[in-house]
């Protein structure tokens, strides 16, 4: 069993690496598979600066090194590459791959994440940390008195247009169709902000930079008539829903309607024995660095558990071939 790992990490971000610097500090060893784009989506944020203990914020990238360097001082090891395939085995040895090469691993801690559904407009990814953003409960501060839009019509977009309009001298709703996803409640939420405006049926055609490469406006187009219209704004919120990256276990796990991994009551064991699940992978609700790196602690203590009071897999012996003389 020495070929075997003690706990395989796939993913990181907040839930990976606290996943990490917990079985670390268990001297478990453990591997992790963080991928090419490591550090999830706050490798993508600039400023951060509601996670406790950063008392002036920090910027996204540099949180995730010191997170990932917390995890190597322990004796966490790191591949910086995508898992591609992975076969699960209920109660037994799991198995990771990274193209041909195998690892197995008594248990998984899936971290995967999520990635913020794009709209897929002209400029969108240019500006995005400079005007363009995906959360507003990150971000809205730094929008103090501006012309703010929210691109989305479900309750998410109006959650996020009320947090905005604490800060924003101005919000517009911009959404597709005159009616809204959103439940009565939460749109009767929004309509009681005076400073929130709504603007149907546009959908977004470009987001404009300024000439400090900075956004300074939104192309909008009408979806009936097709007329244009330009819209000064120097912040844009797209809140469209949240993609998990879930694709690696489809079929092998279980999953909720929107691709989410289902988890167990308050834990993060999964239907298969020896497979945890944490962070944005399995987060509907909150999505926060905070609230990943508080469930990456969860599945690490899960894995340690399982690894304490679960018999070890014994192994078949290999089958001696006779050597002809």
């Amino acid at each position: 069993m020495s070929d075997v790992e003690n706990v395989i990490i796939v993913g990181s971000g907040p839930a990976g690496y606290t996943a990490a610097l917990y079985t670390a500090r268990a001297d478990l060893r453990p591997l992790v598979i963080e991928g090419f784009a490591w550090g999830g989506l706050l490798q993508q944020t600039t400023e951060v600066e509601n996670y406790p203990g950063y008392r002036e914020g920090v910027m996204g990238p540099v949180m995730m090194q010191e997170f990932r360097d917390q995890a190597e001082r322990f004796g966490t090891r790191f591949i910086t590459d995508d898992a591609t395939r992975v076969e699960l085995n209920d109660g037994g040895i799991h198995t990771v791959w990274i193209g041909d090469d195998a690892y197995r691993t008594k248990a998984v801690v899936l971290a995967m994440g999520a990635q913020h559904k794009k709209l897929g407009a002209t400029g969108e990814l240019e500006l995005s940390g400079r005007g363009v953003s995906y959360c507003a409960t990150c971000d809205a501060a730094f929008f103090k008195e501006h012309e703010t839009v929210i691109v989305g019509g479900g309750d998410s977009a109006m959650e996020e247009a009320i947090f905005l309009a604490k800060f924003a001298g101005r919000v517009v709703i911009v959404n597709r169709r005159d009616e809204f996803r959103a439940s009565a409640i939460m749109l009767d939420r929004a309509r009681a902000q005076p400073n929130i405006e709504w603007l149907t049926p546009y959908v977004v055609d470009e987001f404009a930079a300024g000439e400090k490469g900075m956004m300074e406006k939104v192309i909008l187009k009408h979806t009936d008539s097709g007329e244009v219209r330009e819209h000064s704004a120097t912040g844009a919120f797209i809140a469209i829903g949240h993609e998990p990256q879930s694709e690696l276990v489809d079929g092998l796990v279980e999953l909720d309607e929107n691709g989410y991994v289902k988890t167990e009551g308050l834990s993060t064991r999964t239907n298969v024995a020896g497979v945890f699940a944490a962070g944005d992978l399995v987060d509907h609700t909150y999505r926060q660095a905070i609230t990943a790196a508080g469930s990456g602690c969860k599945a690490a203590l899960d894995a340690e558990w399982y690894l304490r009071d679960t018999p070890p897999v014994v192994e078949p012996a290999p089958v001696n071939q006779a050597v002809e003389a």
